[in-house]
């Protein structure tokens, strides 16, 4: 779109007499209030096919029907119109749609911000500041409801057939429900693809986490699509196993190390924790499973009498922990660290932290999703050396996913 020429702003100027930038934004407003009505009034005139004081057509059976006021936001304030009416209602403004009460792109400007966490007085007082315009905490809420079909039809969309790595873990957060504040989960599913990018999967909202629950997401992600899956990479919650199992037959179960590692520094002594960390590092980095034993026995020698609750949870997990030293470096760096989901949590726990009680599960959903987008948009590039996990992935599992490797 061109600019006004400098003769015409410069006629503007000498007609208005302009003292103050205040005075340029109230012309500004006015203009635009009058450019808004007439493009009004020439949709009428299309809509009826004669214009504004001319007589209607012969075969004409509709015509004009005076005005309704209208108060809508825009970036420059509130701005009062008269939206023309038809006899038969048939006319449907498209420059300011029926009940739409905004024609700035305010609307996604309070999204934006309550994505990011910001709280419904801030954004109030945000709004009103640039735009002289009054956003409750009832019209942020009914504002961003207009998202809710776009959460249905992501959390349903179709995904990929096999995903090499899924991880899965939860948040917690308190919800007000019926008067009472309950404790409530969000079950997170991350995925690596065959390509090597990463996807947030799904967010359900449940009760505590529990076994049972994850069964459901789990055959949600089948109902999606998810035929087959490599490698569950969860932490230790009691049951999860075979709820995977159950859905997934085929799948390698790996417990989180760094859930491991942090179910094992909890009962370090923090003048220890140090030397202790250090120490552990040549378990969990041992070329092969023997030696991370070998190694895991000579710390206990060292700090078991100490510290004997530090071990206990890695000799009472073997079986799902020694998948992980059958891996190359590649793929261990992959399984090692749920770096993936942790930093996603981090964003979730940035953008809520000004929330310690959400008034639904809807509203907490919400958060969640917007979150969940804004972290996706960054998740652009591959993961690291991807072509050299594939290969060593190929040589591992063959027919599970050669046929779907590009």
């Amino acid at each position: 779109m061109g600019v006004l020429p400098k003769e015409v702003v410069r006629e503007i100027i000498k007609e208005n007499n302009f003292q103050t930038p205040q005075e340029i934004m109230k012309f500004l407003k006015d203009s635009f209030k009058d450019i808004l009505q007439e493009m009004l009034e020439a949709e009428m005139d299309v809509h009826l096919g004669y214009s504004k004081g001319e007589k209607p057509p012969a075969n004409s059976d509709n015509t004009r029907n005076g005005y309704s006021s209208k108060t809508v936001r825009s970036e420059l304030g509130p701005v009062e119109l008269n939206i023309p009416r038809d006899r038969k209602g048939e006319y449907n403004p498209k420059i300011v749609p029926k009940y739409s009460r905004d024609v700035s792109g305010i609307e996604e400007k309070v999204i934006s911000l309550y994505a990011k966490g910001m709280s419904t007085r801030d954004i109030h007082e945000q709004i009103k500041e640039l735009y002289e315009v009054e956003v409750s905490a009832e019209l942020v809420s009914k504002i961003t409801e207009r998202i809710v079909p776009e959460i249905k039809e992501w959390q349903n969309r179709p995904l990929e057939k096999v995903y090499p790595f899924i991880f899965m873990d939860a948040i917690h957060y308190k919800v007000r429900d019926e008067g009472q504040v309950n404790k409530r989960a969000a079950y997170v599913v991350v995925g690596i693809d065959l390509e090597g990018y990463k996807d947030i999967l799904g967010i359900w909202i449940g009760d505590n986490e529990s076994a049972k629950f994850w069964l459901g997401v789990l055959n949600d992600l089948r109902n999606r699509g998810v035929e087959d899956v490599l490698v569950f990479c969860i932490d230790g919650l009691t049951g999860l196993e075979e709820a995977i199992e159950a859905v997934y037959p085929k799948a390698e179960v790996q417990r989180c190390i760094i859930h491991q590692l942090r179910n094992s520094f909890k009962y370090v002594s923090y003048k220890d924790l140090k030397e202790f960390t250090k120490d552990f590092k040549g378990v969990y980095t041992a070329p092969k499973e023997e030696a991370a034993l070998d190694k895991l026995y000579e710390l206990k020698e060292k700090w078991g009498k100490e510290y004997p609750y530090a071990f206990r949870s890695w000799e009472n997990n073997r079986d799902v922990i020694s998948p992980f030293f059958k891996y190359p470096p590649e793929i261990r760096k992959i399984m090692y660290t749920t770096n993936i989901i942790e930093g996603l949590h981090r964003q979730f726990r940035k953008v809520t932290k000004t929330k310690s009680v959400f008034p639904s599960d809807g509203a907490l959903e919400k958060m969640l999703y917007l979150a969940s987008i804004n972290v996706m948009k960054k998740w652009t590039q591959r993961y690291h050396n991807w072509d050299q996990v594939l290969n060593q992935l190929l040589i591992m599992y063959g027919s599970r996913i050669e046929n779907y490797v590009i």
